[in-house]
């Protein structure tokens, strides 16, 4: 009884990926907590995590719903479907209860938040239906679930949206971008299989491990700017952020390195998870800027 309860809860981890809803709660808190400059409401925040924590963890589980075939003939046992340690139904069942939680935790925080958050889950739910096939589209709409956090976390202190906020969500858009087209390459059996148009498939993996390679040191030369432009000062000659943001952007600059010289260009594992890493130390480079600014 007791391990089949842990294999449940770890399968349930890795069907909702909550370590990436563990980032999203932290890009929530940064834009509050830089929108505001000061501490922010507990209350606030608590729906807010609630809110964007169950949308990303429904999200995932319906994901791999639809994706069971394809992550089959990947070989993806990471994934619990897969392996067995979670049934199709359950991932079916847990969305299906977690989406609209998600959109129902945002009505206690304002308007914007609630549209944010639903239309987030709408188009998601529609892109797990059919837009996957689009995976050109795909690849920039998930890029945008993982730049809007910040704007949600802005919206739920202000309606004013300050530039640094829009900027600070460019930056996790193209890093975004750069993981997901790397996962293309990666899971290319499964898209012939599917019929799925994505870069690799239209520009060859080569060109689309250079383009990955294009988008995350665009935003690793984008994360410098606030450090010598003034768009808030917060940031402005503020070495502490600087510090952090230099070692994330270190691991960026590696990860590209290792994807332009690898004999093997589809075994990208260690890209694709090392990238989370990077993207996490960019996360607190501006989290403790916005602390110690």
């Amino acid at each position: 009884m007791f391990e089949r309860s842990i294999r449940f809860l770890k399968g349930f981890w890795r069907l909702t990926r909550l370590e990436h809803g563990l980032i999203l709660i932290v890009a929530v808190f940064i834009g509050a907590i830089i929108t505001s400059k000061s501490l922010i409401p507990l209350d606030q925040f608590i729906y807010a995590s609630l809110s964007v924590l169950c949308i990303e963890a429904g999200v995932f589980a319906l994901n791999d719903y639809f994706d069971l075939e394809v992550d089959i003939r990947n070989k993806r046992m990471d994934r619990p479907l897969v392996s067995g340690d979670l049934k199709p139904k359950t991932a079916f069942y847990l969305s299906s209860i977690l989406i609209p939680l998600g959109v129902f935790f945002s009505i206690f925080l304002n308007w914007i938040c609630f549209l944010i958050a639903m239309i987030n889950a709408i188009v998601s739910v529609f892109y797990d239906l059919k837009f996957k096939e689009f995976k050109l589209v795909g690849n920039f709409y998930i890029a945008f679930t993982m730049a809007i956090p910040f704007i949600f976390g802005s919206a739920m202190m202000t309606t004013e949206i300050p530039v640094i906020i829009y900027f600070i969500s460019l930056i996790a858009f193209l890093s975004g971008v750069g993981r997901e087209i790397t996962k293309d390459v990666m899971d290319i059996e499964g898209d012939i299989l599917r019929n799925t148009r994505s870069f690799p498939l239209i520009i060859g993996e080569k060109k689309s491990i250079k383009l990955a390679v294009l988008f995350y040191l665009t935003a690793v030369i984008l994360s410098l700017i606030p450090f010598i432009v003034n768009i808030d000062e917060i940031f402005f000659y503020n070495l502490k952020y600087l510090v952090i943001v230099v070692i994330s952007d270190a691991l960026f600059i590696y990860i590209c390195l290792r994807m332009l010289f690898k004999s093997d260009i589809r075994d990208l594992e260690f890209e694709r998870r090392y990238s989370l890493v990077a993207m996490f130390i960019g996360l607190l480079a501006f989290l403790v800027g916005a602390f110690f600014g």
